[in-house]
């Protein structure tokens, strides 16, 4: 028998030591006599602590990609007087005064930020409004001086006769001059760059640039900095007079990098709101896509803003009846245009639609343009990012928190009108980067390691791979074996191993405490089958309760605890967690596929219903919602045939 004495294992190990001792050796502790099994796993193994090297992303942090301020053209005119730096400060947690008086702050601070102004004419209505002696000897501008200083109707004209301009191409010369934008961006920049506080809180350089092609079909992209000030500043932020075509956006972007060793990234938002232009399989001005076309959008678009204040464009309940969850905070109305939606638009505006139609044209050109990850944002004008159904301060200043926002419009554009009460308390971004630093937080969306929600901060990992057994739903830390053995959100499967015969994914969810339970855990599958045809089915993979499925396959609803008198809810019903592992029940290898995850809460108040117990004076009619279900949307995880 062999055995010697240590003066100290920790020594040992701190050293380095690696043992290699036969099966019957002994070493003698001050503890006792250890066995070489034991002596093996103590030595050899990284140490007691399990979070000792862990390399990958540990919790999600939370942002804000979408926010305007008052270097906003269009949020000044409506009042806003909250500028990026007030914004910055309330993302950060302090409490500030908004744009109507009043004070607000957040419930709980952001790990992150990008104050996304529009880049046409940033900053210049500013000076109107103040009277800029170098822009009140332009007599529009001095009109619209005066019609912002008078508020109300007058303000909103400003607005939309704004916004009409802009389309036509016809604004002022002071508004689109190249060396006022490149002056007010290095200001904006600025700004920025001292609230960011790498490890505690990250503020990202960013704009928007705002095409509406045609005279009001969005097109809008957010460009986001990886870098910071030195880098940002050395190439003029794009506008829409520059350029209303997407892909000359991506010239750009390809240029600055060139120029600058930089990195941008842009991420879409609202084609629920461009009358079918988002995802078409043809440019703007009509010209056919082709593989370039596909890769390079495929390269600088790698995310799509799901969710946001004017709507949820996941999927709509027309394209997808079978889906009991599509209906959800849906615009389908047109942008700025009064141009009627035509058959066959929708089609081409909603994010599960691309996700499909991105495998047929990856089949036909041998490149996915639709290959995104999905987060959300607020695309709020009023300063303050806010998403909680108690704590929602609208789009612009008029729909702020008052008794009129019960009976307001949202907007009102050449007769068309949008409630107030249709716009959604939406939403948030989770990155799952791996350290609160803009290149963690940039890197982690260019991998599309990231998922958005509607304003509620679940936390959700999803994973994909081919060896997911359902023990590993127990264990208590799913990033370990999520990561150990296969993909996270935003990735492609590896290829099969021998022998297996589908994918299986391990999915979790961690309810948000200040939010209601969950009901379910949902993952949506789109595929191609044989013919070429495109595909989706949503399966319920984990819930609450003992619900069991009816014979349409259907889970019963969960119910709902809200008292909407009394604007509360009771978690009597769901479960603060979920957690499984799924295989695919019909997964065919020849056929193209993406697979990702839908969490949805059990209904909670909506701020609607905030609103009507708080303001006597609140005038709501039947048909607003008083409830609302809360989700998240992960990005996909997707599988392509090898060979």
């Amino acid at each position: 028998m062999h055995s010697r004495k240590l003066a100290s294992p920790l020594v040992a190990f701190l050293a380095g030591v690696t043992l290699a001792l036969p099966a019957s050796a002994q070493v003698s502790t001050d503890a006792g006599t250890l066995s070489a099994e034991k002596i093996e796993r103590f030595f050899n193994q990284p140490g007691y602590s399990p979070y000792a090297g862990r390399n990958f992303p540990a919790r999600p942090l939370w942002g804000e990609q979408h926010l305007h301020t008052s270097w906003s053209a269009d949020a000044i005119a409506s009042g806003t007087r909250v500028g990026p730096d007030e914004a910055l400060r309330f993302a950060k947690g302090e409490e500030i005064t908004s744009s109507t008086g009043q004070p607000v702050k957040l419930s709980r601070p952001y790990d992150w930020m990008v104050v996304a102004d529009h880049s046409d004419a940033m900053g210049v209505m500013a000076g109107v409004l103040e009277g800029d002696p170098n822009l009140m000897s332009d007599p529009k501008l001095k009109e619209w001086h005066e019609g912002m200083s008078a508020g109300g109707a007058d303000a909103s004209a400003v607005v939309m006769e704004m916004i009409t301009m802009q389309g036509e191409g016809t604004l002022p010369e002071a508004m689109v001059d190249e060396t006022v934008q490149f002056d007010t961006w290095k200001k904006m920049t600025e700004i920025v760059e001292g609230h960011n506080q790498p490890g505690i809180f990250s503020a990202l350089i960013g704009y928007e640039w705002t095409s509406n092609y045609g005279g009001g079909n969005n097109l809008h992209r957010n460009v986001i900095y990886r870098d910071g000030k030195a880098v940002a500043d050395r190439v003029r932020p794009l506008t829409t007079f520059d350029t209303e075509i997407p892909n000359e956006l991506w010239d750009w972007m390809a240029n600055f990098e060139a120029q600058t060793g930089g990195r941008v990234l842009a991420i879409p938002h609202n084609g629920n709101l461009s009358n079918g232009l988002m995802f078409a399989t043809e440019t703007p001005d009509g010209k056919p896509i082709d593989a370039e076309w596909a890769m390079n959008r495929a390269r600088w678009e790698p995310l799509y803003e799901v969710t946001q204040g004017k709507g949820t464009s996941e999927q709509h309940p027309k394209l997808a009846p079978a889906d009991e969850f599509a209906d959800f905070e849906i615009w389908d109305k047109g942008n700025l245009n009064v141009v009627p939606k035509e058959p066959g638009m929708i089609d081409y505006e909603y994010a599960r639609e691309a996700l499909k139609r991105g495998l047929k044209l990856e089949q036909e050109l041998g490149a996915n343009p639709f290959k995104f990850g999905l987060l959300g944002s607020t695309d709020a004008h009023t300063g303050l990012s806010t998403t909680e159904e108690n704590n929602f301060w609208g789009k612009f200043p008029p729909s702020e928190p008052g008794p009129e926002r019960s009976t307001g419009n949202a907007f009102d554009f050449e007769g068309r009108t949008v409630k107030d009460w249709k716009l959604g308390a939406s939403g948030l971004t989770a990155v799952w980067a791996r350290e609160n630093t803009r290149a963690s937080i940039w890197d982690a969306m260019k991998r599309k390691e990231v998922y958005g929600t509607t304003g509620t901060r679940i936390s959700v990992r999803f994973f994909g791979g081919w060896t997911f057994e359902a023990q590993d739903a127990l264990g208590r830390s799913p990033g370990v074996v999520g990561y150990g053995k296969g993909v996270p959100m935003g990735a492609d499967l590896p290829p099969a191993p021998e022998g297996a015969k589908a994918p299986s994914f391990l999915v979790a969810a961690l309810k948000d405490p200040y939010s209601g339970n969950l009901d379910r855990i949902q993952i949506i599958k789109g595929w191609l089958d044989a013919s070429g045809k495109m595909q989706e089915k949503v399966f319920d993979v984990v819930w609450s309760g003992d619900r069991e499925p009816g014979s349409d396959g259907k889970l019963p609803a969960v119910g709902s605890t809200v008292d909407v008198e009394n604007v509360t809810w009771t978690n009597t019903i769901g479960a603060p967690e979920l957690i499984t592992v799924w295989q695919d029940p019909a997964f065919d290898p020849a056929q193209k596929a993406f697979y990702y995850a839908r969490v949805i809460e059990i209904p909670t108040p909506r701020w609607t219903a905030y609103d009507a117990a708080y303001f006597e004076e609140a005038n709501f009619s039947d048909e607003v919602p008083m409830t609302v279900t809360e989700r998240a949307y992960t990005s996909p995880i997707w599988y392509t045939p090898q060979g």
